[in-house]
């Protein structure tokens, strides 16, 4: 025959192993902390690239708004310009 107490105890013991289970296996266990600890990760990393691109591009911007030497670098560089009395070269690989 089957005591109270052991019967408690058997319950105690399959209460635990239901709780076990969903802790380990279930949609909103630990496979799910995994993923988001991943997931955060991964978006830190792209938050830090964006954040280092967006200090570039707000440097640009101090030195554009600064003086006359940026924006004529930016004109070299991207736009092609050349000063009078320069001669322009082009190397073609």
């Amino acid at each position: 025959m089957i005591t109270p107490m052991r019967f408690f105890i058997f319950v105690l013991l399959l209460l635990l192993g239901v709780l076990q289970y969903k802790i380990w296996f279930s949609q909103h266990g630990m496979r799910e902390v995994t993923q988001l600890k991943k997931a955060i990760a991964m978006q830190q990393k792209e938050n830090d690239q964006l954040t280092k691109r967006n200090d570039t591009l707000e440097e640009e911007v101090r030195e554009l708004k600064q003086g006359k030497a940026a924006a004529e670098k930016r004109a070299r560089y991207d736009l092609g310009m050349v000063k009078k009395n320069e001669t322009y070269y082009q190397f073609v690989h």
